[in-house]
């Protein structure tokens, strides 16, 4: 068996990785836009041309000219990228697809997606259980707000390749099955979803590929209360604050969206206008992407 990049047992393994991953350049939104037609139809050069992103950097911007109020193009798009698998969280709608606009009112305005309040940086789906985690994510822009509501992308391989080699013991302590736990939660429609721990960075056994369950969010979150995992909690609440070169600044526009293997991103708050409000289409899969 190769041994993975991810074990912390194996430094020859992380060494050709790492070397592999310093080869490509640090990304930025112009290097990761691709212009293509329409998004539920791509062509084999636009395919090739997004894959080739996402092999680099594990995300792409698109710009198309589809900018309809249309759910399915998510879905369309994220087929051929093998991305069937929706995980239908309770708010989705019912094909799966999540309309994210501001609610004023109802269930959905309890939560910060739904509103026009800023969101920390964090991977979808970090209450889903191990069993189930969200591989790929795709975001389609269907209006823009006039102001704000800009997006911040990481790649999760980067993060973890920079706190390792700041120190190793960072991602041992993060590796924990129980570094960070999303209390039980009880609401009134869904019910109980019960307490969830587990690991901020996982070696996926379906693929051997890397996955990392994050939120920086400080409300419903625990985490476990040893001294390596403060301080690596600390180590990376640094890394994402300060200035990188790795991390890319975006705003979708009417058209345009990101595909990605569920990259750590976070939201700027928005001033919306509420002739034209702002819509996004959000799809989480089982799958990662593959083409």
């Amino acid at each position: 068996m190769t041994p993975s990049p991810f074990d912390l047992q194996s430094p020859e393994a992380y060494a050709a990785w790492r070397q592999h991953k310093l080869v490509a350049p640090a990304p930025t939104e112009a290097a990761l836009i691709v212009e293509i037609r329409d998004p539920r139809a791509l062509t084999p050069a636009e395919h090739g041309a997004m894959m080739a992103r996402i092999r680099q950097w594990n995300m792409v911007l698109y710009a198309g000219t589809a900018v309809g109020a249309d759910p399915g193009i998510p879905r369309q798009l994220g087929a051929q990228f093998g991305l069937t698998h929706l995980d239908a969280n309770w708010l989705a709608d019912e094909d799966g697809i999540s309309t994210i606009s501001v609610h004023e009112g109802g269930t959905r305005e309890a939560y910060i997606p739904y509103t026009n309040r800023p969101i920390k940086w964090h991977t979808d789906g970090y209450y889903n259980p191990p069993g189930r985690p969200i591989r790929g994510m795709l975001l389609h822009c269907v209006r823009n707000a006039p102001t704000g509501g800009d997006n911040r992308l990481m790649d999760h391989e980067m993060a973890y390749l920079l706190l390792r080699d700041q120190n190793p013991e960072y991602i041992r302590a993060l590796m924990q099955p129980d570094a960070m736990v999303i209390p039980e939660r009880v609401d009134e429609v869904d019910g109980v979803r019960p307490q969830q721990g587990g690991p901020v960075f996982s070696v996926d056994r379906a693929d051997g590929r890397l996955h990392m369950r994050y939120t920086a969010r400080t409300r419903s979150i625990a985490w476990k209360q040893d001294a390596a995992t403060r301080s690596a909690v600390a180590a990376l609440e640094v890394l994402l604050a300060q200035p990188s070169p790795h991390i890319v600044h975006t705003r979708l526009k009417p058209g345009m969206g990101l595909l990605c293997n569920n990259v750590l991103h976070d939201r700027s708050g928005f001033a919306d206008d509420p002739q034209h409000p702002r819509l996004l289409y959000r799809a989480r899969y089982l799958d990662g992407i593959r083409g």
